[in-house]
């Protein structure tokens, strides 16, 4: 009777351990994503920080849009989004700049939608503060304390910090989702669409929630 019950448990369990085993090797390190070399710092250690990288000028970035925010709208409580503006030229570092400065004056849910609107739909390449400014008021923004921001110590800080680890980070293309600041996921011939990488951010997500559980953060 014992071991009837051991058998019974045994087949019981099977598909369970199956499951398991199926999801922890769905996607696979080095072909799904890239595990970064020196895991960086995230805000808030506590939660599993998911960042979206991308660049206002990236027509992919703003197709991604869309995709984000109808994962961020769902994300579970323990998810900790974020942004990171990509910079390697001149345009992009000014774009970043449009980014924290937005940031700063807690007018991102007022602009950031726009910006990306002005330059893959209008045209508007933003390349200058003049431009800049003109949009941000556009959308009610004090043109005299959009420069202030623009140009302040703490804006430039923040810019020149996201430089720095635009390299920890190993980012090459955009959009990128950089995971708990171990884990970079990029489309490519394993990740073929953005949709895709979602997927994959997913279950990096849950790996990380299974390895924070277990070392009871």
């Amino acid at each position: 009777m014992k071991r009837s019950i051991q058998v019974l448990t045994f087949v019981l369990l099977m598909p369970l351990a199956f499951s398991s085993f199926a999801q922890i090797e769905r996607f696979v390190a080095g072909t799904h994503y890239t595990e970064l070399a020196a895991p960086a710092n995230t805000n808030d250690s506590s939660k599993i920080e998911v960042l979206e990288v991308f660049w206002y000028g990236c027509s992919h970035c703003f197709r991604f849009e869309p995709l984000i925010a109808n994962w961020e709208a769902t994300m579970p409580a323990d998810v900790d989004f974020g942004r990171f503006p990509a910079m390697w030229n001149g345009l992009m570092e000014v774009h970043a700049q449009v980014y924290y400065t937005a940031e700063a004056m807690d007018a991102l849910d007022v602009v950031h939608e726009h910006v990306f609107n002005a330059i893959n739909i209008e045209g508007n390449r933003l390349q200058n503060e003049g431009q800049i400014g003109a949009l941000f008021a556009k959308y009610g923004i004090n043109e005299d304390e959009f420069a202030k921001s623009f140009n302040s110590f703490s804006v430039r800080t923040k810019v020149n910090q996201a430089k720095q680890r635009m390299q920890a980070y190993e980012i090459r293309s955009t959009p990128n989702m950089i995971v708990n600041g171990k884990y970079l996921v990029a489309t490519s011939q394993s990740v073929l669409t953005q949709a895709d990488m979602l997927e994959v951010v997913d279950f990096l997500v849950e790996k990380e929630r299974q390895q924070l559980s277990s070392t009871g953060e």
